[in-house]
């Protein structure tokens, strides 16, 4: 579990590429690292629930990232804040 302040990385995995997916974690933040601004409880995951599979109960965090190195449009300081499952993150 990771706690609010922790910088992360979101894995620069691709799952798409080997098969049939339903993915809850946007391509543009892929590699990308941001800040744990706080855990919002354990959810099924719902990359399971989309096939009707057993899905175990996993972390979902705020995480903050700075905008221009998503996106150059906007003014100094826009942030990006996205709900993200654990298993996406990793240490920063």
């Amino acid at each position: 579990m990771f706690a609010p302040g922790t910088r992360v990385r979101v894995r620069d995995d691709w799952p798409e590429t080997r098969g049939p997916v339903h993915l809850r974690t946007p391509h543009y933040l892929r590699g990308r690292t941001g800040t744990v601004e706080r855990h919002l409880g354990d959810f099924p995951n719902p990359e399971d629930l989309a096939f009707r599979r057993p899905a175990p109960r996993l972390p979902l965090y705020h995480v903050r990232f700075d905008q221009s190195p998503i996106w150059p449009e906007g003014a100094p300081g826009d942030e990006v804040l996205v709900e993200l499952f654990g298993p996406w993150l990793e240490a920063a």
